[in-house]
């Protein structure tokens, strides 16, 4: 069998698996993935450095399916190219508990980097992966030791590029220059309601992508291997820009009946369609899930990627490593994403009565940890003076310098997609983006994925109630606590005062499964004494007993609360154990870590039989009625804000001392 015939028996064994994994699950994108299978397998059996024996291998090529309904296709490539991925896992597609999933799951699938679906993600954590790779090359490589030197490749489709989310990243890609990245967009026509022509047509992509910055190239027929080919190696050739190629494709080919028809996007062709396109294909209609062994053999990249990866450690990896022992160390801890030892006892300590805004002591935590995390980089949404996440010294991100300190400019949806990306490539410890918490709501999509992938990511969210004051109820959030707590997965703190908030990065630089957010306060927040209530520490259990005027009895009532509150409601709680009444404080900062504790801490803190439990927090109080029961009260917002200064939005909405006063009273006559 020639050259010719193998590549063509190999892309025709792509569809073919596509067809029948969509079929035996009568669901799926089968369309899509058989339109792609020559542009796949050129990108995967040309092109990309990967090892499928080890899929974590540090300088492998990283590839996204943006147009993650088109899985099929990823799974067919990886099953075909070695990786732990078998026939059975196939004939699972989309069935409760397998590897093949109806989207590519990061964790699930040997292979998959990201968890698309949601359409734009993949374009915004392929762009993040680049930039990760630009971050860690200039970092570690040196002259002769090319330490890190890959490329990242996707697949997008027109949903993609119709979400705002890929022209947010594809600017920033273009902007930096990012010239390790390839997006090759199937450019099919066809969305599940029609042909693109009712919603899309009108636009040059092309020149969108060529205005932004990126290298563009067009391929008029997606079933020409040798033209994909040639465009990739263009692309890979190009060093200065991002490189984008528009790929016109027909969905469905070769399906006599079903090519180019939107119902061929996202349902089963049909037996018979089936069958009908086995035969065009040469294939026996009767075979399902039949592979050439000499298929196998040709597109396997388990010898291939291994001599790479085998080649990369003996002469880079070796070599540097005796060279530059000071950077290996580092290397090594980026890549097991943990910072250099040291950091906690760097960690500052707040004087008491020092009246400190949660994000200015937020900014001097991240200036206490910030030589100990020398590969962590993150920045805001064109906010960094607000957010005060900068890393000082530490170098912006640019065209020419890949510094820690990434301005993101006003791209909250790229922002959050881009560090997902970032911290999925591997070596960036703890990547953080930052914005208003208002804002939060512009980017939650690539904050669930983050949830969803358990990426050791943070989200610095300052400005995080009505107190941040004039700038009124368009930048005051309200169900933003309760909306971010219903995220499974995501730790939400909102710490209540400096050192509060130093252990809250703490919690967030420990984690190691899963995303931490940190809401912090725009106004300045009375330091506690500590000598006086509980230590801060205790913020990592979620929720503790921050002051208790029982000595030893049990309380009559607890105060609950969170964030720049829990001064105010300390002290009204002061001043009810004035008047005689048993009164417990309750420090909340993260429900999501207090939820994980024992029974038997929980009822310490919270003991069942005290009813009058009043919950203080400036927001939606959906998720406390949880704490406080149907005997309890809430005293939150269930309105929007308004433009005033801070203290007196607080004021008027009664998130004052004598209010909380009032309201504690109301609860403890309304038992009695």
């Amino acid at each position: 069998m020639d050259e010719r015939e193998i590549r063509e028996l190999s892309i025709d064994t792509i569809r073919a698996l596509s067809m029948d994994s969509v079929q035996k699950a009568n669901a799926g994108h089968p369309g899509t993935a058989m339109a792609l299978a020559p542009l796949a397998y050129t990108l995967f059996e040309r092109f990309l450095a990967v090892n499928p024996q080890d899929t974590q291998w540090p300088d492998r090529d990283r590839f996204v399916l943006s147009s993650g309904h088109a899985c099929v296709l990823q799974y067919a490539l990886l099953h075909l190219c070695g990786y732990d991925l078998s026939l059975d896992d196939l004939r699972q597609f989309r069935q409760w508990g397998s590897r093949t999933p109806g989207h590519p799951e990061r964790g699930h699938t040997p292979g998959v980097e990201v968890t698309t679906g949601p359409l734009g993600q993949g374009v915004g954590n392929a762009v993040g992966m680049a930039l990760a790779e630009h971050f860690l090359a200039e970092r570690f490589s040196r002259p002769g030791h090319e330490l890190v030197d890959h490329r990242t490749y996707a697949i997008c489709s027109d949903g993609d590029l119709m979400e705002g989310i890929s022209q947010e990243a594809a600017s920033i890609a273009g902007h930096f220059g990012l010239g390790k990245l390839t997006l090759c967009y199937d450019d099919n026509h066809i969305t599940i309601d029609g042909t693109t022509a009712i919603s899309f047509d009108s636009e040059s992509h092309t020149a969108r992508f060529a205005a932004e910055g990126w290298h563009v190239q067009r391929v008029q027929d997606s079933e020409d291997v040798d033209e994909l080919a040639q465009a990739l190696q263009i692309a890979r050739e190009e060093e200065e820009r991002p490189s984008f190629i528009s790929i016109r494709s027909h969905i469905a080919y070769p399906a006599p009946n079903a090519v180019d028809t939107a119902k061929s996007h996202g349902s089963a062709l049909g037996e018979e369609e089936v069958r009908a396109t086995k035969e065009v294909m040469g294939f026996d209609p009767d075979k399902k899930f039949w592979v050439d062994e000499r298929v196998y053999e040709h597109m396997s990249l388990r010898d291939s990627g291994a001599a790479a990866q085998g080649e990369w450690e003996r002469k880079l990896l070796g070599p540097w490593r005796e060279a530059f022992p000071e950077m290996a160390a580092d290397w090594d801890l980026a890549w097991q994403g943990k910072l250099r030892d040291g950091w906690q006892r760097a960690l500052p300590r707040f004087e008491a009565g020092e009246e400190i805004a949660s994000r200015s002591a937020g900014q001097k935590t991240m200036a206490a940890f910030a030589e100990f995390a020398p590969t962590m980089l993150g920045g805001a949404a064109d906010l960094v003076e607000s957010t005060k996440t900068l890393f000082d010294g530490a170098g912006q991100f640019s065209r020419v310098h890949a510094g820690r300190n990434v301005p993101f400019g006003i791209r909250e949806h790229g922002m959050g997609a881009i560090v997902n990306g970032a911290c999925a490539h591997g070596g960036i410890v703890k990547p953080y983006g930052s914005t208003f918490l208002m804002f939060s709501d512009y980017m939650r999509g690539s904050v669930r994925l983050s949830a969803l992938m358990g990426l050791p990511v943070v989200w610095v969210w300052t400005h995080d109630s009505v107190g941040l004051g004039e700038d009124g109820p368009t930048h005051q959030p309200i169900e933003h606590f309760a909306s971010l707590r219903a995220i499974p997965d995501l730790w939400v703190i909102r710490p209540g005062d400096a050192n509060e908030t130093a252990a809250a990065w703490q919690v967030a630089l420990e984690r190691e499964d899963g995303p931490v957010a940190l809401l912090l306060s725009r106004q300045n927040i009375p330091t506690l004494d500590r000598g006086e209530v509980a230590s801060a520490e205790l913020l990592a259990r979620g929720g503790y007993t921050l002051w208790d005027s029982a000595d030893g009895a049990a309380p009559e009532l607890i105060l609950l609360s969170t964030g720049a509150e829990v001064p105010t409601t300390l002290h009204a709680a002061q001043a009810l154990a004035s008047d005689g009444v048993k009164v417990r404080v309750v420090s909340m900062p993260c429900i999501e870590l207090f939820e994980s504790q024992a029974q038997d801490y929980r009822d310490e803190v919270l003991p069942p039989a005290v009813s009058a439990r009043l919950a203080v927090e400036p927001g939606a109080t959906d998720g406390w009625w949880k704490w406080v029961g149907l005997q309890g009260d809430v005293l939150g917002l269930d309105r929007f804000g308004a433009s005033a200064p801070g203290t007196t939005v607080l004021e008027k909405l009664g998130f004052t001392s004598e209010n909380i006063v009032v309201r504690a009273r109301r609860l403890l006559q309304r038992g009695r």
